[in-house]
């Protein structure tokens, strides 16, 4: 049996949220990190002793790291083209996951804790509107790619879009000036239209 832990307001979590969705797994939920504690109990670090989430139990295998629980769901349960068998298009699609923990996860940690969980007589403006900057141009790369292509996995949707599908929602949802996109614009638009990504992501984001 699958048990997935993790708050369902966390960007990691809903990476492994979506994917399960999409791939229409069985699973438990369970809440845990942020105001749900148990992260620092002795039984939950002894099953990831980061005491961070998402953490998957599949059975008696445990596995920790929002990406490679991705891939490896996806490798066990999904099938071509969400997780494609050629060697070039599965490398092509996860080096859009590992980008966008390497290049997008620190500028955006400004922006969404400024925007969405610091009180507006508290933030830190300068620092936020440079984190923007930075995530502008880091989405010129995006949007060059998806003016060539539909999804960044390619022509269908992969695993190479979650992890920059997961944060694109709060990017586009919160109260911030952004340059036109127009093929972003219509990839999260795609995104917005799939049930497993409604419920997988587009939960709260306090």
């Amino acid at each position: 049996m699958l048990t997935i832990w993790g708050r369902e307001n966390s960007n990691n979590v809903r990476k492994v949220l979506w994917c399960a969705a999409e791939l229409e797994l069985s699973y438990s939920h369970i809440n845990a990190g942020g105001a749900y504690g148990k992260v620092d109990e002795a039984a939950y670090r002894a099953l990831n002793p980061n005491g961070l989430v998402p953490l998957l139990q599949d059975d008696d295998f445990v596995l920790w790291e929002s990406n490679t629980i991705v891939r490896y769901l996806a490798a066990k349960y999904g099938k071509a083209p969400f997780y494609p068998q050629d060697l070039r298009q599965r490398a092509a699609a996860e080096k859009w996951m590992d980008w966008a923990t390497a290049t997008i996860v620190t500028p955006f940690r400004p922006v969404f804790w400024g925007m969405v969980r610091t009180p507006p007589d508290q933030r830190d403006m300068l620092k936020i509107e440079a984190a923007i900057a930075e995530l502008e141009k880091c989405f010129d790369i995006v949007e060059d790619t998806l003016s060539q292509q539909p999804y960044l996995s390619g022509d269908q949707l992969g695993i190479g879009d979650i992890p920059l599908g997961s944060f694109i929602y709060a990017w586009f949802e919160m109260p911030i000036a952004r340059r036109p996109r127009p093929h972003m614009e219509r990839w999260y638009q795609q995104l917005c239209a799939r049930p497993a990504y409604r419920s997988g992501v587009m939960t709260t984001m306090t």
